[in-house]
């Protein structure tokens, strides 16, 4: 049966969130500092297509890097907040939530299903709730109770990220205006997979993803999207789900069905981009290639999955190499946070030679830290992300050392310290999949599975708290039943 709502001539639509993926398995800590917090003009200027003729509401919206576990007294206060900014925003006929869907909060399960639970609380029951979410985020049963509508990238790497955001607004915007109250069909899948094994680059990926604006073409659907879920935190919720929205109910939950048997027939073929090894068969197969640029991901310490950026178990490899110590063969690793090690290196100046100890500034892998001798090649200072850097040399490795946890996506990331990658052997970057440019850029790639906080090798990380069974922890588990729930 079809829902409705009464129609209203002049929409007033509030806009907030809170957005992050937290690794549980990560010593770093994400507080105040991480984030980039926005109000009021600034906060409506990130959205550069919001529909006119509507009444847009500022809450408050805070972005921060992929990290570690958020401080319970920095969550506290901007929930408390986003939620006051909802309770005095007056009478809203909607709200769009930007948020991750994988932020862990110390004490806490499920945030984000808290958040919207209480924000529903606060709005009451004929407001429309529209999520915009990254497809690594978890949706639970208490999430998608409360919202109305939610939504997901479809491409990873997420270069449609601003498609996102537009279609969820669009849903929104389009069920107000057409007096829907939209339905969700929900279905949990119980595989868990790192997003690398996902990239839509790849199959099954692709294909699966591929096949969502087919159903949305349907009769009675307004909106279908995968959550592959969030593999590096240890909470009941994370998981791969489906969530189909509409306003026929049987069609919605044909449609999360049908998209649910698909993934778990295929959790199996879910594999990496290219090839993967320990982090020694990399470097080998990485200098044996011919052509350059080559690229290696060191993944397992990946600030842009929720590592911590302190890990410096891949420096060590790269040093251990006679090649690359010797200065035969060259190559540049991206990077390591360490603050001290950066203002020893700025007292020095660029041409000094160091014998400095580096890494485990949070703890990652134990804590542990390596012992180098190198030269000051370069510094840049007061970087809008890093802070201040430093790039040191030590025969043939040159190894970029940054104050604040810094991801590296861009070729301008390295020619702005002076460095040509074209002309190394090889560029290792913590990161998972390579993002578009670097993808671009590479004549070769491979995947080194190195332990950190975001280690690939999920199985071995030790979790406590995910419910089992699920694959591929289990994988003789039987065949789950996989019948969607319908909530509105």
């Amino acid at each position: 049966m079809l829902l409705r709502i009464a129609r209203v001539e002049r929409l007033r639509i509030a806009i907030g969130g809170v957005h992050i993926e937290s690794s549980t398995f990560s010593p770093h800590r994400s507080t105040a500092v991480d984030f980039d917090v926005r109000r009021g003009p600034e906060l409506l200027a990130q959205y550069q297509d919001l529909p006119a003729g509507i009444v847009w509401v500022p809450l408050v919206h805070a972005r921060a890097l992929p990290g570690g576990v958020v401080e319970r007294s920095f969550y506290d206060a901007i929930a408390t907040e986003l939620l006051e900014r909802l309770r005095d925003a007056g009478p809203l006929d909607g709200v769009f939530l930007d948020i991750h869907g994988a932020m862990s909060v110390e004490g806490m399960t499920d945030v984000e299903g808290a958040i919207v639970t209480a924000a529903r609380e606060i709005v009451g029951p004929d407001v429309l709730i529209s999520a915009a979410m990254d497809p690594h985020g978890n949706v639970s049963r208490d999430f998608i109770r409360s919202v109305s509508l939610a939504t997901s990238h479809r491409m990873s790497p997420h270069e449609d990220a601003p498609l996102t955001k537009r279609r969820a607004i669009r849903n929104l915007v389009e069920s107000l205006r057409d007096g829907i109250r939209p339905l969700r069909a929900w279905c949990r899948v119980p595989v868990l997979l790192p997003g690398e094994r996902a990239c839509t680059r790849d199959e099954p990926a692709r294909s699966i993803y591929g096949s969502l604006p087919r159903y949305e073409l349907a009769d009675g659907i307004i909106d279908a999207a995968i959550w592959i879920g969030y593999a590096w935190a240890d909470e009941p919720r994370c998981g791969a789900a489906i969530v189909v929205s509409g306003t026929d109910r049987d069609a919605i939950a044909i449609a999360a069905r049908e998209i649910a048997q698909s993934y778990w027939a295929n959790r199996a073929a879910f594999s990496f981009s290219t090839a993967a090894g320990d982090a020694d068969w990399a470097i080998a197969t990485a200098l044996a290639a011919r052509d350059r640029p080559f690229f290696i991901s060191d993944s397992g310490d990946n600030p842009t999955a929720g590592g911590g950026g302190d890990a410096v178990f891949m420096l060590e490899r790269l040093l251990a190499n006679e090649s690359l110590l010797s200065g035969r063969a060259t190559a540049i690793w991206a990077s390591v946070v360490d603050p001290s090690v950066v203002a020893k290196c700025v007292a020095a100046g660029e041409g000094a030679t160091l014998d400095v100890r580096i890494g485990g500034v949070f703890g990652s892998n134990g804590g542990a830290s390596l012992r180098v001798r190198s030269r000051v090649e370069r510094l840049r200072r007061a970087d809008h992300v890093g802070g201040d850097i430093a790039l040191l040399r030590c025969g043939g490795v040159q190894a970029i050392v940054t104050s604040r946890r810094k991801p590296y996506h861009l070729i301008s990331d390295f020619t702005d310290l002076g460095v040509a990658p074209e002309r190394l052997d090889l560029i290792v970057v913590k990161i998972g999949y390579l993002v578009p440019e670097l993808f671009a850029a590479a004549k070769g790639w491979v995947i080194a599975l190195t332990p950190g906080g975001v280690d690939q090798d999920i199985v071995r990380l030790g979790y406590r708290r995910i419910e089992r069974p699920m694959y591929p922890f289990d994988p003789d588990m039987p065949a789950p039943p996989l019948e969607p729930v319908v909530f509105g």
